[in-house]
């Protein structure tokens, strides 16, 4: 059973919930939008058993996690997740970790493995490399991926955020329909997770992060340092796994295929067929698998 602890950083008290045995190697598992950390529930059994200590935060804008300030903006931007990945590792007094995320959960992975590499023994990321590059966010995608990103530009809108404040619920179960067309899920599992879009500041959260990424919206300026070092999009160096769903709704596996040049010597890229946006509740052991081989050093 895990427990449930709150650890405070510069901006936030982070809500995480941690299992397994206390001096085992341990692994941080990074949820993305719109889910949360029972979508690691089945992946922490595999690791505890495996003798891994687990660590699962709620993100900034989920469930129980709450800033310290109402001055603070409420920032989704990609190098404040980074930082808050950064900031927890330094408040669990973990020196090195197993990094393992998805969607924004993967890109602050992808951020502290890329930035301050010596805090991570391994990097388990799905899509490939996450991290966004901004300066050409302007730059059209093909009209099918464009499709894909319907929400992103109703987000844009005050209609799209009043949508999201008012329709939370029903807006966040179909974009997991849309994003994982294989998987079946019931009332229950999403109900587990749907809570944690009550937290005051989900809203706020999300319209900024889809804002921030297309310059629609400012950044935190205590992040800017960060964003300038993210926009030379930099190599990651640690031993790394990228996981793809074949039918992954909104990037194709077509679109990591060509992401080796962002990693260094240890790199390897898995597809997982008939598996959608959320592969750690989609495919539990095929991503245990991979967090598994890391930390066995198998491309090491």
């Amino acid at each position: 059973m895990a427990d449930l602890i709150t650890v405070r950083t510069s901006v936030l008290d982070i809500a995480c919930e941690q299992s397994g045995p206390a001096d085992a190697t341990p692994v941080v598992l990074l949820h993305g939008f719109p889910y949360d950390p029972r979508g690691y529930d089945d992946v922490v059994g595999i690791l505890n058993r495996a003798g891994y200590r687990t660590f699962v935060p709620y993100l900034r804008g989920y469930g129980p996690t709450r800033f310290l300030s109402p001055d603070t903006p409420r920032s989704g931007e990609q190098a404040a997740l980074g930082h808050d990945l950064l900031e927890l590792l330094d408040a669990l007094k973990l020196p090195r970790a197993v990094l393992a995320g998805f969607d924004w959960g993967g890109r602050a992975a992808c951020i502290v493995s890329a930035l301050w590499p010596e805090r991570v023994i391994g990097l388990v990321t799905c899509g490939g490399y996450n991290i966004q590059n901004i300066a050409v966010s302007h730059q059209p995608a093909a009209p099918e991926q464009e499709l894909r990103y319907w929400y992103q530009y109703y987000f844009h809108t005050e209609r799209g955020r009043n949508g999201l404040t008012e329709n939370r619920r029903a807006l966040c179960r179909l974009l997991w329909s849309l994003w994982s067309p294989t998987w079946t899920f019931d009332d229950a599992t999403y109900e587990r997770t749907a809570k944690s879009f009550d937290n005051a500041d989900f809203v706020d959260v999300v319209i900024q992060s889809y804002r921030h990424r297309m310059k629609a919206a400012p950044g935190d300026p205590r992040y800017a340092g960060i964003e300038a070092q993210l926009a030379g999009q930099p190599i990651i160096r640690v031993p790394t796994i990228t996981i793809h769903g074949a039918v992954d709704g909104v990037t194709p596996m077509q679109g990591s295929e060509g992401h080796p040049e962002y990693f260094g010597a240890h790199y390897e890229r898995r597809v997982l067929a008939n598996v959608g946006h959320n592969p750690p509740q989609e495919d539990p052991k095929a991503f245990t698998d991979a967090i598994l081989a890391l930390g066995k050093g198998v491309l090491a």
